[in-house]
């Protein structure tokens, strides 16, 4: 199998997710995206909303990223902040910093141009139409030009039927990424329109979706993403590499690379006196004074729970104030 670089830094969970549009020109029934995003001109870098390219660069850091991997929406209508956020992120981390891009456009020669020189792999995303006459597409033919002018190319589509018709694309290609298809909150409609169902009650696969590239996935430049690696090792390896930086003394770091810690909502009235109260046992790095909480190792806070008036909770959540998974009251 001929696994893409940029495949190679995810594995790794090295790669940030620069979200840079969620604009696009299709309106593909199968797109996963949430409606906080879709159609929306907004960035995110990983899970954070952002205004400038500096906060990309802080994100990356504080995940000792390898790399970009540079996604919408339709990144190509905004090429030109797409080329501002990735010369930028080049020119801090060095050429090294390996930045993939997707795009469902079939970049032109001008395209090409701008982002030539700080883009290293393009990731073509055909659209299921044009499969049955691949190698005569504007895509296959924009491929061998950005092929002939440096960039790794190769195609990533999600897994529909009909995957074999791509097989005459392949020798022209560096790889061939296909995408387990996924059940999201915006396309659960349409999946149910079509016949779909989950595979499981554990993951967002949908049944059957692995049969349809049963053929094609016996070429070595063809490479299967499954729904469960994104969850179970892709994001998790992300999350590792970002708590491995910025969790608190206090916060246990779990084998999944979320946060835990626990927090003390404080009554109305009796922030000084319940800080004062705290310092009484615990040092000045064992806790973090919030204003209206604090926060605590979730065992101190159990161990003192009966000292301290306020509601306690232990607080599980994604490391760098990332999504909140869990709560559970002490």
């Amino acid at each position: 199998m001929t696994l893409a670089h940029g495949c190679i830094l995810c594995y790794k969970g090295a790669k940030m997710v620069l979200f840079v549009t969620g604009r696009c020109q299709r309106s593909c029934w199968y797109c996963p995206l949430s409606s906080e995003r879709k159609g929306n001109d907004v960035v995110f870098a990983n899970e954070h909303r952002i205004d400038t390219p500096e906060q990309a660069i802080q994100i990356a850091e504080r995940m000792s990223a390898l790399g970009t991997g540079v996604t919408g929406g339709e990144p190509l209508l905004c090429i030109d902040r797409v080329a501002l956020y990735c010369k930028l992120l080049k020119n801090h981390f060095g050429k090294d910093h390996h930045i993939h891009l997707y795009t469902a456009q079939a970049p032109t020669k001008k395209e090409l141009d701008q982002i030539g020189g700080i883009v290293d792999e393009i990731r073509l995303h055909p659209p299921r139409a044009c499969w049955e006459n691949i190698v005569e597409s504007d895509f296959l033919a924009s491929a061998k030009r950005a092929k002939e002018m440096g960039f790794a190319i190769g195609f990533e589509v999600p897994a529909l039927p009909g995957l074999d018709l791509l097989i005459p694309a392949l020798p022209y290609l560096d790889f061939l990424n296909i995408n387990e298809l996924e059940w999201g909150e915006n396309n659960a409609n349409d999946m149910r329109e079509r016949g779909f169902e989950l595979a499981d009650g554990v993951h967002n696969a949908v049944s059957g979706a692995r049969d349809w590239a049963e053929e094609i996935v016996k070429h070595e430049k063809v490479h299967w993403c499954a729904s469960s690696f994104k969850d179970s090792v892709q994001l998790r390896e992300r999350l590792r590499r970002i708590a491995e930086n910025t969790a608190r003394s206090f916060d246990e770091v779990t084998d999944d690379g979320t946060i835990v810690y626990g927090v003390l909502e404080l009554h109305p009235g009796t922030r000084d006196a319940v800080v004062a109260r705290c310092r009484t046992f615990l040092e000045d790095g064992e806790f973090s004074d919030c204003g209206d909480h604090v926060e605590t190792a979730w065992w101190l806070l159990e161990e003192y729970k009966d000292k301290i008036p306020g509601k306690k909770s232990v607080i599980e959540r994604y490391p760098d104030g990332g999504m909140v998974v869990e709560v559970t009251p002490l």
